[in-house]
């Protein structure tokens, strides 16, 4: 890449966009109830993400465009908070109209429609559980998911629809299918039993009783990945909103003004985060663009719509930089005052690439699906230490602890951990309280992350303590891969690792052991690749695979990954005692 070495760029001059007045907000601090004051809440009345992202604008602002979609052919729709208000008014009424109940897990499984997001807080308006799926999931992520919660409702399109729904027959909790059939995209696609999304809304009221109010009933259930066993269902609160509306103007800097533009996927927890809640509980407008990356594209779309504030992922700026600085040139980006990425750690190039292509430094930050919210940002208006998390926000207090959980001094690597009681943090992992309780330890939420503090407080970022792969932001348990591997009849035995990967910080690589009557060849290699992909994700599929005669396991029958990464990184294999005999 030709970017200039960061060596040769002092900190200071990282270029930030001053704003005295959220600086000084920050500095005088806070508390969660003037908050919730200031977002008019109350816990029997209006308690609801649905009522502070859509309802609450309806006083001042009914008729500002909320929402501006481009679909993946070029269609545009525009909706206003009014329209929004109405359209999840009508969807809770059809859940209501089916038999749905406060507390009824109900999946959304789409791209970036509009109809997605009026699902979403249609569902929340009655008080149901909602959880947004990745799009590019194959059937059994899907499957796991909405079997481990045991959801009752699943909302699709016709084209996600056909590689899940052999599925539906090992889902005996599921009662009703709702298909969304955008611009009738697919004419004759309902099949038996399904529910016409176009035609139920087009019945249902727009006239909606009391909303489900309560700061502590579960929203959201966002699953993620673990080293062992299925996805966790991490499940948050409609207390998180007030969180994300605060680290909405503190970490993203949005005023009412702004375009703003959230790159991620619903299906992942910044998608609701910081594509759902922190942009419309501040009242802002936001595009939402239906296809993929690509980078004129992208650039073209910051221009059409005058983008202000952007947020994307460290794997997207990597892809931006290897496609050059000759497309953005092209391009109008002189509304874009503010720029920050979250999935992975930024890389400190990527921040000067940023300063030199966009004229600004382009702000990194921290958190996870289970805190539910931005805990630690490097600010609009603070200098940026290229390659750090930045600075905890207000409210939130973490620091670097040791294996027993004492703090360490500034400068000594360590577990990151957080005191936990914000708002936005998950409130338990759906049936499994003991997993949940394993987190907290001597007071301390520990994350999981190793990290480092310096002594101004910056924290710098070092790796995951466990063996979770980090592609392009999304987390991949090894288990999960292993297990769909191990689902094709040529495969014995399979271990999954990350390996660096220079774009996506890590690719999936899976080390393989074939059966007796199997040889190893680039055909059976291609075939796994392609199994694995229609099972999972692309995302989730293995890039690499190498066979080998034998996996390196414990004695006890446990894959020892740490040895296929010391195997694959040419690094030193450690203590071996508990390596199972030849």
């Amino acid at each position: 890449m030709d970017y200039e070495p960061i060596n040769k760029i002092p900190v200071e001059k990282m270029k930030v966009r001053p704003n005295l007045t959220r600086e000084a907000e920050l500095v005088a601090g806070f508390d969660w109830v003037s908050l919730e004051k200031e977002l008019q809440l109350e816990e029997s009345v209006n308690y609801n993400l649905a009522y502070a992202a859509i309802d609450r604008h309806l006083k001042n602002q009914p008729d500002k465009v909320a929402m501006i979609w481009e679909g993946k052919s070029g269609e545009q729709e525009k909706y206003s908070f009014k329209d929004l208000a109405l359209l999840t008014n009508k969807f809770a009424n059809v859940l209501l109209g089916l038999g749905v109940k406060k507390g009824d897990r109900i999946f959304i499984f789409m791209a970036r429609l509009p109809e997605l997001y009026v699902a979403f807080f249609g569902g929340l308006k009655i008080g149901a559980v909602v959880g947004p799926l990745f799009s590019a999931f194959g059937p059994d992520p899907v499957r796991d998911r909405l079997a481990d919660s045991g959801a009752s409702l699943f909302i699709t399109t016709p084209d996600l629809k056909a590689r899940v729904e052999h599925i539906f027959k090992e889902l005996p909790a599921l009662k009703n299918i709702i298909i969304v059939n955008k611009n009738n995209r697919h004419p004759g696609s309902l099949g038996k039993d399904e529910i016409s999304y176009e035609t139920a809304m087009e019945k249902a009221s727009p006239q909606l009783g009391k909303m489900a109010s309560g700061k502590e009933n579960h929203s959201i259930i966002h699953y993620t990945s673990g080293t062992t066993g299925k996805p966790k269902g991490a499940v948050h609160a409609h207390n998180a909103l007030i969180q994300h509306y605060a680290t909405g103007k503190w970490a993203l800097d949005l005023h009412e003004d702004d375009i703003y533009w959230c790159t991620a996927d619903p299906g992942w927890v910044t998608g609701t985060s910081y594509g759902m809640s922190a942009p419309w509980t501040n009242g802002v407008t936001q595009l939402v663009y239906e296809g993929g990356y690509k980078a004129s594209m992208w650039y073209s779309l910051i221009e059409k719509y005058r983008v202000t504030v952007w947020y994307t992922a460290p794997t997207a700026i990597r892809m931006l930089m290897k496609a050059g600085e000759k497309i953005p040139a092209e391009h109008d980006l002189s509304t874009l005052r503010h720029i920050c990425s979250v999935g992975e750690p930024l890389n400190p190039e990527a921040v000067v690439w940023g300063q030199r292509v966009f004229n600004q430094a382009i702000h990194d930050n921290w958190w996870q699906t289970e805190t539910g919210a931005i805990l630690i940002a490097n600010y609009a208006f603070m200098s940026v230490r290229p390659g750090s998390m930045g600075r905890p926000t207000p409210g939130i207090t973490p620091e670097i602890v040791d294996d027993t959980f004492n703090e360490l001094p500034p400068g000594q690597e360590g577990n990151l951990a957080v005191r936990p009681g914000w708002p936005a943090m998950f409130r338990t992992y759906w049936n499994n309280k003991e997993l949940y309780e394993s987190r907290f330890k001597n007071g301390w939420y520990i994350t999981g992350d190793r990290a480092k503090k310096d002594k101004d407080g910056y924290f710098w970022f070092i790796g995951r303590t466990d063996d979770v792969i980090n592609t392009a932001g999304h987390l991949v348990g090894p288990f999960e891969v292993e297990s769909a591997l191990l689902e094709h009849p040529a495969v014995a035995e399979a271990g999954v690792i990350g390996k660096p990967d220079p774009l996506a910080m890590e690719v999936v690589k899976a080390f393989v052991a074939l059966k007796d009557g199997f040889t190893p060849s680039d055909e059976i290699r291609r075939e796994l690749m392609q199994f694995c992909r229609k099972k999972l994700a692309a995302a989730s599929a293995p890039r690499e695979i190498e066979f080998i005669d034998k996996l390196p396991k414990t004695r006890s029958g446990k894959i020892m990954r740490r040895l296929l990464k010391a195997k694959e990184l040419g690094l030193p294999t450690g203590d071996t005692s508990t390596l199972e005999d030849d």
